[in-house]
């Protein structure tokens, strides 16, 4: 991969002749080929198989021309290689069948695991194969808070009820897990830079739940811990959260060389608050997408006014790309950003 691309240069706090472009989710259940593909397979048997976790992360590159692919695999593959009991039904998400609620559940989860997530790795191979140094390709890992999350309450929440209640009531053992999530993310993240991921992005989906000293406790010290146990020489990392226009600070004590944006603030303003270096991603509210064409373009062109002059700026949603937007209408996005020059 020749680290010429827009991508690769505006992660590393370059100025760049227009905003490149990726979304989060961009390779999904918004796209008829993603369902012809699923359709024939469980989800799980995507991301297991190289050659169909391959198929789904071309699709964006091949059909919308984007900057950057993100490898297509789950944020859930580190808990299920840990011993999660993992499953995925239509309509309701991830569930465990047996969520880590006490001391003994924590210490049934495994580290060093990564024989078991080989198969991201050949993944990997795969796709750069097809990927044929063209565009990056983006690699990640959830955050073990978001992790912890998943695997304490046995699948997604509305309230995180039972995980604030370890956090609050037993914060010795939620320590203990988020220790074992932390560790198994650092040698899965290394395991897809050795396989050759050109960047990597960690995601923190539900950073949101916390107030802000549990954040720096229970999420920002593992993060901080993950980005410093990288093999980062030359591969951007980016640091993703709900809940980033809230906690940009904090992230930034991290050292990520970009921090996503979600669309609460001026994406200028918390530029200019970061330190020199760190590049911003963000920040379209994933709803304009919704919108009629003529909304899409003044709400891009708007975005990309305020950053004009900007080094270090990736257009991104706020968050991913939801199953019933249209897809025209995110192809006619990714048209008016590839035509903007600054």
């Amino acid at each position: 991969m020749n680290n010429n691309s827009l991508f690769i240069r505006a992660a590393k706090s370059e100025l760049t002749e227009r905003p490149p472009v990726w979304m989060m989710r961009q390779a999904g259940r918004f796209m008829k080929e993603y369902w012809d593909i699923k359709n024939k397979y469980s989800f799980l048997e995507m991301c297991k198989t190289p050659e169909l976790a391959a198929d789904v992360t071309m699709l964006p590159v091949d059909l919308l021309d984007i900057d950057a692919a993100i490898l297509f695999s789950d944020i859930l593959v580190t808990a299920e290689a840990m011993g999660g009991d993992l499953s995925f039904t239509q309509g309701v998400g991830p569930k465990f069948s047996n969520p880590v609620r006490t001391e003994a559940d924590i210490n049934r989860l495994q580290t060093g695991v990564n024989d078991k997530l080989q198969y991201v790795a050949d993944a990997i191979k795969v796709i750069q194969q097809r990927l044929g140094g063209k565009i990056p390709l983006i690699g990640f890992a959830g955050a073990p808070f978001t992790v912890m999350s998943y695997l304490v309450e046995g699948g997604s929440s509305k309230d995180f009820k039972l995980t604030k209640l370890m956090l609050h009531n037993q914060p010795e053992l939620a320590h203990q897990l988020l220790s074992k999530i932390a560790e198994v993310t650092i040698d899965y993240l290394n395991l897809q830079i050795a396989a050759g991921v050109n960047a990597v992005q960690i995601f923190d989906s539900w950073a949101l739940a916390l107030a802000w000293d549990d954040y720096k406790e229970f999420s920002h010290y593992y993060i901080n811990k993950i980005i410093s146990g990288l093999n980062r020489a030359d591969i951007p990392v980016i640091s993703f959260c709900k809940g980033s226009s809230v906690f940009a600070p904090l992230m930034a004590e991290a050292k990520p060389d970009v921090i996503s944006i979600d669309w609460n603030v001026d994406l200028l303003d918390i530029k200019r608050r970061l330190p020199a270096g760190i590049a911003v991603q963000g920040n379209l509210d994933p709803h304009v997408l919704y919108a009629d064409k003529k909304v899409i373009k003044e709400r891009i062109h708007r975005l990309f006014e305020r950053m004009r002059g900007e080094p270090g700026f990736i257009f991104n949603l706020g968050h991913g790309i939801m199953p019933d937007i249209p897809f025209d209408n995110v192809k006619y996005a990714i048209e008016v950003i590839k035509e903007f020059k600054y």
